[in-house]
Parts: C-alpha cells; structure tokens; sequence
C-alpha cells in the first residue's frame, strides 16, 4: 500500500505529519512523491487564517478527485479536521476518516479501519497529554529538524483560534525532548528549530516554572548538534536568565522570532496582547545591548479592527526605528468563533493591503540596507545544496531560518554537501539575499 501525505501549514504541523508518517513506517506502509501512484491520501491540514483554510479545502477536494480512479482512501487531519469536522464529514462525502489533533497517534489503526470499509472520525480531549515519543520521519531533508516543545496555547490573543483547536498549553518532558533531539541528530541533523504555539513559556504547566533556558543547556550538550535555533517567543516571556544563555551558549544561534503584531497601545490592547510599545522597545533595546548581533524576526497583523490611521503611522514610526532584521506582514482576517470578528469598526481590505504594502516597503528598505551591511563579513553557514550547472552553493547563516529568511549564496569550486557547515565571507548582496566566498 503507497500512501500519499500533504502536509499544510505551520512547521508544528509538519512535526505532526512527520510523526504520523513515522508510526506509518513502522507498520510497513510505504510512500509515494506521486499522488497519482498512491492507494491512500493523507491531507494533514491547516485553517489558522481565510487564506490557510481555502488552501486546505481546495487540496482535499482536489485529492477527492483523484480517489475517483485510483486511491482507495482519503483520509483528512490536522486543524481544519479539529474544527470543522462535521461540515468535511457532510459536504466532502469522499473523505473517509477525520482525526483531529490530539488524536494523530490513531493513524494507523485509521487507515487499516478505512482499507477495510469503514468510515469514522477519531476525536480526542482537545487538552490530551500532545503525542510524543515516536520515532519521526523527517522530511527536512535531514541536515536540520523541527523540535515542538509543546502543544497549544493558554494567551487567548482576540484575533487567534488557536487554543480552541490545540487546547491549553502542554509542556513535552524535557528527558523526552532531549532523547528525540538525540535520535534527529544520530540521524544526521546538525540544526534543531524549537517550535510550539510559544516557546517561552515551556515547562510552565510540567515544571511550574519556566524551563527553556535549561532545556537549552541540555540540548548543547548534543555533540554532533551545531545550531539551535529557537522560534516563536512571546516578548513579555522573555527572561533574563533565557537571553543570558542565548550569549552564552555557542550552539544557540543569535537569532530570535518574536512575534510582537502591532506597535500601537490601542490595538495592542484590542488584540488581548500582553506587552505595550514601551515594553517592546525595552525587549528590543535589551536584547541588542546584551546580544549586539542578535537576528530580530517579528510578525505583525495589519488592518485589524478598529486600527485607524493614526495607529497605522504609529506602527510605521516604530517598524522605522526598531530595524528588526526580518518581518513578515499579514492583513487581519477575521475568524469566526474569535472575539475580534464580532469587534466593530472592522477594515474595509483595500486598506488592510495598503497598510501592509506601505509597511512591507519600509521594511524592504531596512532589509535591503541590513544585507549590504554585511558585506566583508565573514559567517558561519549551513549547505542547503547546489545551484543547478554553477559552481555555487546555496547556504543559510545564523539569521535565516527555513522558508523563511533570505540565503547566501557561495560561489566555489570546492566540492560541498548538503549539511556541510562552513566559514564564508559576504562579497555582495542581492535584495535579501547575500552572496559570497569560501573564508580562508
């Protein structure tokens, strides 16, 4: 049996597809690339924001015309399954299983039931103890790997549906987290990403107390481990001790994600945010006085109810000022069931994408500016492969995360690979990417 997975979404999402394709292994199932060859679908799915949510329908509708030839079962999961499982179940009358997101560890048992004719749908405790402990498939290409360190969400932001598909936050045990670092590495990764809804706040609920930061001692002392990059850090939960062993430790990258999503007082407090602009420019100004060549990445949310000129030009003032290396801009997009889709004075999206295309400028700006400021410099960096017919290799540096964040290009004539790590020296820069040579 060829079994055919599409893994929507977040990078939390992949962990969940690559265990499930792990536990799949395990029984003997084998994988197809071709979705044409495959005897079962697998659509592990997202609905985060609008667009994330067409994206999953229409993939699953897609793959429920190909089960009209070939494929024998379609079977949906992930956050779209968790909420609108009863709407999939009625109106996509191809799909033959729904798990939701606690209940990804009855994959197999799922499948077999669907191969034998049944149809169901696996449902858990939305705060169920999160799957872990099972040997992962990465799909990565190995050299690096997503470490979720948690499940769900206890911050109840107004725009956000998160906890109400992924539940309350749950810590993974950290003698857990440190073993399964131990087996990416052993098979070949050399940077682990933490990832979780927040990191910041692991090992409040296991521990009572904050624990990333010895989380992060534990995993330095992973040998053949390079770089650990850490994602997804809520500003307010950003402690000393935790920036103290971002300088200290060599292996954890001077790079921080911190989403902050706006810069104005008012909408701050509208979204349920827990920080204000004063508190952000003091995280900030902390960080690079402590770390003065810490990689800043935040996300804002532009457009969102209520936000007014004034607050936009405020947000613009800030983004000036602040520098941050990289940021992303999403428009707002109202999610039912969430307290801001019912707030007043919402955005005509006209002005929501003027808003983001005006802040997006500004920051290409600023980015563009950051690049060039490297050239000289020499980097560590990380082989993600070759350019096609050139002798030059794509690689990224401490400041780029996966998928996300720019590359440096190294022209070579020296034979690399992938997962290589090497020292180069920025010559030039392209937009947000850099290009360079080998260091001597």
């Amino acid at each position: 049996m060829k079994i055919f997975f599409v893994s929507l979404g977040c990078d939390k999402n992949l962990v969940d597809s690559e265990v499930m394709l792990g536990m799949l292994v395990e029984k003997g199932y084998t994988f197809t690339d071709d979705e044409n060859e495959a005897d079962i679908i697998v659509v592990n799915s997202c609905c985060f924001i609008n667009d994330a949510k067409e994206e999953s329908i229409n993939t699953i509708l897609e793959m429920a015309e190909l089960k009209k030839e070939n494929c024998k079962a379609l079977i949906v999961t992930g956050c779209l399954a968790q909420r609108y499982k009863e709407e999939i179940q009625k109106e996509i009358p191809e799909v033959d299983a729904i798990i939701g997101t606690t209940a990804i560890d009855r994959i197999v048992e799922t499948v077999e039931d669907v191969l034998s004719g049944k149809q169901e749908i696996c449902m858990a405790d939305i705060n169920a103890t999160p799957v872990y402990g099972k040997k992962r498939v990465v799909t990565t290409g190995g050299h690096y790997a997503y470490l979720k360190i948690a499940e769900g969400c206890d911050k109840h932001c107004s725009y956000c549906i998160i906890p109400k598909i992924r539940g309350n936050y749950r810590s993974i045990p950290m003698e857990s987290l440190v073993k399964e670092a131990e087996q990416l590495v052993e098979n070949g990764a050399r940077e682990l990403i933490l990832v979780a809804q927040e990191t910041t706040l692991y090992g409040v609920d296991l521990y009572k107390s904050k624990r990333l930061p010895e989380l992060l001692r534990e995993l330095c002392k992973i040998s053949e481990l390079y770089w650990i990059r850490i994602l997804y850090c809520y500003p307010e939960e950003i402690t000393d001790e935790l920036i103290q062993v971002i300088k200290e430790e060599k292996k954890v990258c001077h790079y921080l994600d911190m989403p902050i999503q706006h810069a104005s007082d008012t909408i701050l407090k509208r979204m349920g945010r827990r920080t204000n602009q004063e508190e952000l420019r003091e995280i900030v100004g902390k960080l690079r006085k402590e770390i003065p060549d810490i990689c800043l990445r935040t996300t804002l949310i532009t457009g969102f109810p209520g936000e007014t000129e004034a607050d936009h030009e405020e947000l613009l003032t800030f983004v000036n000022e602040m520098e941050f290396d990289r940021l992303g801009v999403f428009t707002y997009s109202p999610e039912e069931d969430t307290p801001a889709a019912s707030m007043a004075d919402q955005i005509h999206e006209e002005v929501k994408k003027a808003h983001q295309a005006e802040i997006m400028e500004l920051q290409q700006d600023i980015a563009f500016e950051r690049a060039e400021a490297m050239i000289g410099k020499c980097v560590d960096a990380i082989i993600e492969g070759k350019v096609a017919d050139e002798n030059a290799y794509v690689a990224r540096t401490y400041k780029d995360a996966p998928n996300v964040d720019g590359y440096l290009f190294i022209n070579t004539d020296r034979e690399l690979m992938t997962g290589d790590y090497v020292t180069a020296k920025v010559t030039g820069s392209y937009e947000y990417d850099l290009i360079g040579e080998l260091a001597e």
